[in-house]
């Protein structure tokens, strides 16, 4: 909301709600479209940051009736774990309003993707605290199914005779 109240003010109207004793929501079929379309774009840019995605015979992008999802079985270093959890929040909230805002075309409908695109990040930021805080520095992951998996990396060279 922060970064939408620089370029436009943000108002309770934009989601429907005239006053406090007047709620009116209106969702078209084209709206749901719209959603399903942020969801696909939303996944797309964590499968975009995943590296040898195109190549890979591991990674999938889906989509199921609880939201959609990225799944690679490639080993993923730490830091680019993070980058591709936090790559929809800052680039569909941040860095996209930003855009839109200085070409002055922030509507409604594009403010309530960009706040439901915020708040869906919600589990990538929980994802990447809890990252952050359990799982120590030059690590890997793995992924098998639902269960993910971490492991060290080596810094030492072997010494070669």
């Amino acid at each position: 909301m922060a970064v939408l109240g620089i370029f436009s003010p943000f108002s309770l109207a934009d989601v429907g709600i005239s006053s406090l004793q007047t709620i009116k929501l209106t969702i078209s079929l084209q709206d749901i479209v719209y959603l399903i379309g942020l969801i696909f774009i939303h996944e797309l840019v964590h499968l975009v940051f995943v590296l040898g995605f195109l190549t890979s015979n591991k990674t999938f992008l889906g989509i199921t009736y609880f939201g959609g999802f990225v799944y690679s079985e490639e080993e993923v270093s730490k830091s680019r774990y993070i980058l591709i959890t936090l790559a929809p929040f800052i680039l569909l909230s941040i860095i996209f309003p930003g855009i839109l805002g200085v070409l002055d075309l922030l509507n409604p409908l594009a403010k309530v993707l960009i706040l439901l695109n915020a708040m869906s990040s919600g589990v990538d930021i929980l994802i990447l605290i809890l990252v952050l805080t359990q799982v120590p520095a030059n690590v890997c992951f793995t992924f098998n199914g639902i269960r993910t998996y971490w492991k060290r990396i080596d810094q030492s060279v072997p010494e070669s005779n």
